[in-house]
């Protein structure tokens, strides 16, 4: 029993000491950045969506985690100007065939993993949540002084975004749209 006590007294030291040592750092919704590029056969299209929510976790000055939330009702397409196209192709991104974001206002990026490749370059592994459906992604994050960044493919049909994919339809020639779409986010902090 005494040996048991010892145990529980030191599992509790150590989950402190490791507490003590990481810090969150909350990461400025407003200053940050997440741009997305979709491309199709007979080009592409590009927009932001805006961060809702955001914490990185450090070790010392090692990054060891964070967890994100994107706020999906804040799709905007750059690339098309208003009454040109943009408003129709927003409200078909926000629809059931893409992101369904009446019932799925929130996409989710959880880091389970994380390998320091070199000085401040890192392989991530997490969870995206989009359409309320999980799936592992793998990543590269860089981190400088005040600024995290990542560029990575995001495929849709892994996330029942079937819409137009060359996977799941036939005879669509010129009208396939590419089952990944790119996310580059630029997180300051």
């Amino acid at each position: 029993m005494k040996n048991l006590k010892t145990i529980a007294i030191a599992l509790l030291i150590a989950a402190g000491t490791f507490s003590a040592n990481a810090q969150e750092k909350k990461v400025n919704i407003n200053d940050s950045k997440i741009n997305w590029v979709g491309k199709k056969v007979t080009g592409q299209h590009e927009g932001t969506i805006s961060l809702k929510s955001g914490v990185l976790v450090f070790k010392k000055s090692k990054l060891v985690g964070g967890n994100f939330v994107a706020d999906m009702n804040s799709i905007q397409v750059t690339d098309l100007e208003a009454g040109k196209g943009k408003e129709k192709l927003e409200g078909h991104l926000k629809a059931d065939d893409f992101f369904g974001v009446e019932q799925h206002q929130t996409a989710k990026l959880v880091i389970k993993k994380i390998d320091e490749k070199s000085k401040g370059l890192y392989r991530a592994t997490g969870d995206l949540t989009i359409k309320g459906i999980t799936n592992s992604v793998n990543f590269d994050i860089s981190v400088g002084k005040d600024l995290v960044t990542t560029t990575f493919a995001v495929d849709r049909t892994k996330f029942g975004i079937k819409y137009k994919s060359k996977n799941f339809f036939e005879g669509l020639g010129d009208n396939v749209i590419s089952d990944e779409f790119e996310l580059t986010a630029s997180l300051k902090y």
